[in-house]
């Protein structure tokens, strides 16, 4: 059975998984992992992604409400960088219960992390 903070992770998890499993946002996603601790404007992201800016706006928008991005004004542009904190949590989640809570396993297991 499930505790409530677990459940809460779950859902977490789940949005954030949810937001990646759009191609145009894991696009973005992957961009943004690229780019760093720079970051990248919006109009570069559409630039080089080919993605219209509105529906841009819309994936931006999905990507950090699922806590995967975040956003900071500089004059008259908006730069996106990567939540690192928001992935970590998002790749410590998934890998857990690797190896069955035993990561020495992980690293003599070349399918697991």
């Amino acid at each position: 059975m499930f505790d409530i903070s677990t459940i809460m992770e779950i859902k977490t998890a789940a949005n954030a998984l949810s937001a990646l499993a759009q191609p145009n946002r894991l696009e973005v996603f992957r961009l943004l992992v690229r780019c760093g601790h720079e970051g990248i404007c919006a109009g570069d992201i559409s630039d080089q992604l080919v993605i219209p800016k509105p529906t841009l706006s819309f994936h931006l928008k999905e990507l950090s409400q699922a806590g995967l991005v975040t956003a900071e004004r500089d004059g008259r542009s908006i730069i996106y960088r990567l939540n690192i904190e928001g992935m970590s949590s998002l790749m410590q989640f998934l890998t857990e219960d690797c190896c069955q809570g035993r990561p020495e396993l992980c690293a003599t297991n070349p399918v697991c992390c």
